[in-house]
């Protein structure tokens, strides 16, 4: 059997193909190259049983993933994560089955490790030695990192505001790392010079085919986790989409091969108030995004006024019959604080944000009594210290505590 089934990539819009074995970004009408599968052979000589015996990272699944040789593999343990049951937190909400699928555990501290991994070991697959792409932090923070496991040479660009640590991560990992005045936008206009002149390899959100193959295996784990049987709502933290592009991808590949059965969960985008093109386009049942202007939110990792996979996003929700929801920082702050208090979970802000919409969806009757319900944490609240305010006492030696 073969280490991987991907058979060629295809465009979603214009339904262009084209060869796995070489390098390509975009298709010629600009929208991101998704990688298909020979589903039909995978079903008939995979046994769902073989993963039993198989390690606890994403790997596991590797017969859906594109990487063809697993000499070619580059890792640092990623994937598994928990899938926590949250009873105190989902009877607070008046959600009878509410898990979190906690991606802080996972190696760089967020759910971006994902992709990097499957990202990095393709373009090593494919030849590649160095690659440019714009970040809010944490992804440009994994693929540097993850570049240098390989010894690729990696430029990443991201906002001068950016968490603090992952500006570190870049820069201990011997990185190029340059910081902008401005939004990711800003920083991508600045990737697309260097990849147009200096003919770089471009690993911008969706500008490469893989980035989503490593992102869609938390839905291949949520499934796996809940013994093949689906929940009826998962929450995404929404800003490029690529992580909730990559569970819907993952989902109907699932189904399509038999190894889940039913409807698909209601998919959600969350999104916040400061920065909300999809909830928008999604209000207004429009196929694409428009540009949100002077975007800001304190859940950074989700500050992207105009995704290029925006009308994949859109496409999963109304496939589902899902949702798009905006949260106030205000909001999305004080669930933070819920989900620790009740949980014992820091959770970064952008799972927060997740937890915000879920709690403010059962109040509106939207997530239904007896559904369970799966919200996405993508990262560890300890990358965001400044996001949280404390104060406490400060006491001199000989005081009391009493």
């Amino acid at each position: 059997m073969p280490y991987s089934y991907a058979s060629h990539l295809k465009c979603p819009v214009c339904d262009n193909e084209y060869d796995l074995h070489e390098i390509h970004q975009l298709c010629e009408c600009g929208a991101p190259l998704l990688v298909e599968y020979d589903l039909e052979r995978l079903q008939q000589e995979v046994d769902i049983q073989l993963l039993k015996e198989r390690s606890n990272d994403l790997w596991r699944y590797h017969e859906l993933l594109p990487v063809a040789s697993e000499e070619n593999v580059v890792t640092l343990g990623e994937g598994m994560t928990p899938l926590l049951n949250m009873p105190r937190l989902g009877a607070h909400y008046g959600i009878d089955h509410l898990y979190m699928k906690d991606e802080s555990l996972i190696p760089t501290g967020s759910f971006k490790a994902r992709g990097a991994a499957v990202g990095i070991s393709r373009a090593k697959e494919l030849g590649v030695e160095e690659f440019a792409m714009p970040t809010n932090g944490n992804a440009g923070a994994a693929w540097a990192l993850y570049a240098a496991r390989t010894g690729m040479r990696a430029t990443i660009v991201m906002p001068q505001d950016a968490p603090m640590i992952t500006r570190s991560e870049v820069a201990l990992a011997g990185a190029s790392l340059y910081l902008v005045n401005g939004l990711i936008s800003d920083a991508g206009k600045m990737v697309a010079e260097k990849v147009q002149q200096q003919g770089v390899y471009d690993a911008s959100t969706l500008k490469e085919p893989y980035r989503i193959e490593g992102k869609k295996t938390m839905g291949l784990e949520i499934a796996e986790q809940l013994g093949w049987k689906m929940p009826d709502v998962i929450l995404y933290p929404t800003g490029g989409g690529v992580g909730l592009i990559g569970i819907y991808k993952a989902l109907q590949e699932l189904k399509a091969i038999g190894w889940i059965t039913g409807r698909l969960p209601r998919l959600v985008a969350v999104q916040a108030e400061g920065c909300a093109p999809i909830v928008k386009a999604w209000q207004e049942k429009k196929e694409r995004s428009e540009f949100w202007e002077e975007s800001t939110t304190v859940a950074f990792g989700i500050n992207v006024p105009k995704a290029l996979g925006d009308f994949l996003v859109l496409r999963a929700l109304y496939d589902t019959s899902g949702a798009a929801v905006a949260v106030s920082d205000q909001e999305l702050l004080q669930v933070q604080q819920e989900v620790a208090a009740m949980e014992g979970a820091f959770v970064c802000p952008e799972g927060a944000a997740t937890f915000a919409a879920a709690k403010r969806l059962a109040v509106e009757g939207w997530i239904r009594p007896g559904e369970s319900v799966v919200v996405l944490n993508t990262g560890a609240g300890i990358k965001y210290p400044d996001t949280v305010q404390t104060e406490a006492p400060v006491l001199e030696i000989g005081d009391s505590i009493l």
